[in-house]
């Protein structure tokens, strides 16, 4: 009878359909996983319950280890009495290493260490770039965090905090690369790990980092400030290569493909040269990753910094506006000189933020200029994401009522009273 129970307990339709077609399925591991870990097989039950009902039934907190104020976020069933292995199934946050890149000693570390304390399951990587640990009850969680420091690994972020950065591969493997990624990445982690491990904002504050405007790290859209490469003198382009890719493509393919698909159209091919008017190119690069032999970008790069980028929440979705146009990045005065710029921003937003409320929500709610008089930094057109619809400013001698018979008469003169007021004459 028990036998009979415990089969229809686990039988899962709805997850078997997942298992069809030519691709991978999570749900064929868990069933491999089930075998050693049979926590795993109520996780299934549940997760089957959720696809019938459409109820999400996890519940969830924030659990503190000993140094840590976050990192650790506390799993729980509302349906534990039909799956009370599912009473407690933490998700451990691990900060990863640069553009994830991973030694095999590493990954076997983080393997055992999972096996021993969880349920066998990690991802690489949560939304945040973390690498979670998934699966381990209390006191599970305790032993795992301890393991995991004595290895020389450390808790990822959670909560109102600085959250565990991410970039892209960079310089190591990238020749569009314009600064140093994995280098930056690691400098504010280690400058702002405090920040990390202890929540002391309004809200949560991600950074993500780019080496180019490809931005392969989806940090405009994923992160209150995105760091992205960026040149501004000229595109480099190699006129042999040039004319070995209009000898291999056409001119008709280089017109369709390149010239037409530049969004300034700032580029012209004659007699089997591409011409670029650089003052007008906006670097959006879709013509260097085309012809990425014969262009190739700019020697003078730096960093374009951007705020308030994040998913839904007070005001729905945002992409990032810059905030920084250019910014050198190449040496740790350069990267002092960023730090500064974030200590200002923490502290006005921290100061005037209210609860939950994201650096860009909050600038939303502020204005701009307030926003950037509080952090002392000077207005850049650039900031600017398109100018006004009313280009016409209002001088007092417009807004004043006018006598009947009074003609309207231009401003034409801006005079300094004795007073210290102004007035146009």
């Amino acid at each position: 009878m028990s036998e009979t129970k415990e089969t229809e307990e686990t039988q899962t339709p709805l997850l078997d359909e997942l298992e069809k077609g030519p691709w991978p399925s999570f749900v064929t591991d868990l069933k491999g996983l089930s075998g050693k870990k049979p926590a795993v097989k109520q996780l299934l039950g549940q997760l089957e319950e959720s696809y019938e009902t459409r109820i999400d039934h996890w519940l969830g907190t924030v659990i503190n280890l000993d140094g840590y104020g976050g990192g650790v976020i506390g799993r729980y069933s509302d349906v534990v009495d039909k799956f009370p292995a599912m009473a407690r199934f933490n998700t451990i946050r691990i900060l990863e290493p640069s553009a994830w890149v991973y030694s095999t000693t590493a990954l076997r570390e983080l393997c055992d260490i999972s096996e021993k304390h969880s349920a066998g399951i990690l991802q690489f990587h949560g939304m945040t770039g973390d690498i979670l640990m998934l699966g381990s009850d209390n006191e599970q969680t305790f032993e795992a965090g301890e393991e995991l420091m004595e290895k020389g690994w450390d808790l990822g972020g959670s909560g109102a905090a600085m959250r565990t950065l991410a970039c892209c591969v960079g310089p190591a493997r990238c020749e569009m690369s314009c600064f140093d990624t994995l280098g930056l990445t690691k400098y504010i982690t280690d400058t702002f790990i405090s920040e990390l491990h202890r929540p002391e904002f309004p809200y949560k504050y991600k950074f993500k980092l780019s080496g180019c405007a490809n931005d392969c790290a989806c940090s405009m859209q994923r992160s209150d400030m995105p760091i992205i490469g960026i040149w501004r003198d000229k595109i480099q382009v190699d006129p042999d290569e040039v004319a070995r890719f209009i000898d291999e493509r056409g001119e008709r393919s280089v017109m369709n493909t390149v010239i037409a698909r530049c969004p300034t159209q700032c580029m012209t091919l004659k007699d089997r040269k591409i011409i670029i008017d650089d003052d007008n190119c906006v670097h959006c690069m879709h013509c260097i990753n085309v012809m990425h032999r014969a262009l190739s970008i700019g020697r003078d790069r730096g960093v374009t910094i951007l705020i308030g980028g994040k998913r839904s929440l007070k005001i729905g979705d945002t992409m990032s506006s810059v905030l920084v146009p250019f910014m050198k990045m190449e040496s740790e005065e350069d990267w002092e000189k960023l730090t500064d710029l974030v200590r200002r921003i923490w502290d006005f937003w921290g100061e005037h933020g209210m609860e939950h409320e994201r650096v860009g929500e909050f600038i939303d709610r502020v204005g701009l200029g307030t926003f950037l008089d509080g952090i002392g930094l000077e207005p850049d057109p650039q900031m600017v994401n398109q100018p006004r619809s009313n280009p016409y400013i209002k001088f007092e001698e417009y807004t004043r009522p006018r006598m009947a018979g009074e003609e309207k008469k231009a401003p034409s003169v801006l005079n300094k009273e004795p007073d210290g007021r102004e007035t146009i004459s």
